[in-house]
């Protein structure tokens, strides 16, 4: 990890399985998606690092902020690689773990202030995770090994310990 990521003011928390926010009550907000159970992990295979950035629920995270988002990938050539990956978290019987993981691209230009990433694909990898499935395939081998790292390290590495054997067989060991 570079100094400089060090000494970054991140929140490295998940946010875990808060409660239901319409409690059974079927009014208001029933049958809504809940994101509380969501946390958004970016790799940055560059600097050799992961963490949890609660702004890129937003499109603010640390990689999209002062940048203008373009349409295309090769409007961005020189961009650099970073990957969110979106994290469900659920709890089982031997406590919490990590349920969906899909990671999305975002090709970063600092020089230019441009970047690329696919909205639909954000959105369609944001949905996939909340319904507990894994899309990392299209993810490089060192981002995906900076990212099991960073599961597993996670509180002792309790909920990578509760989580699935798919998850365990698509990151590199």
């Amino acid at each position: 990890m570079s100094s400089e990521g060090q000494n970054k003011k991140t929140t490295n928390q998940f946010t875990i399985l808060k409660d239901d926010s319409t409690d059974g009550h079927g009014g208001y907000g029933a049958g809504t998606v809940s994101l509380e159970n969501m946390s958004p992990v970016i790799i940055d295979p560059n600097e050799d690092r992961a963490f949890v950035d609660m702004g890129a629920m937003h499109a603010r995270s640390e990689i999209e902020r002062r940048v203008k988002f373009l349409p295309s990938k090769e409007e961005v050539p020189n961009g650099k690689l970073y990957w969110i990956v979106w994290v469900n978290v659920e709890k089982n019987e031997n406590g919490a773990y990590f349920s969906g993981v899909c990671g999305s691209e975002v090709r970063v230009d600092r020089s230019i202030k441009r970047a690329y990433k696919s909205m639909p694909q954000h959105v369609t990898h944001m949905e996939k995770s909340l319904k507990g499935k894994i899309m990392l395939e299209h993810m490089d081998d060192h981002s995906k090994k900076l990212l099991k790292d960073f599961l597993a390290d996670f509180e002792g590495g309790s909920m990578w310990g509760n989580s699935t054997d798919e998850l365990k067989e698509v990151l590199p060991k």
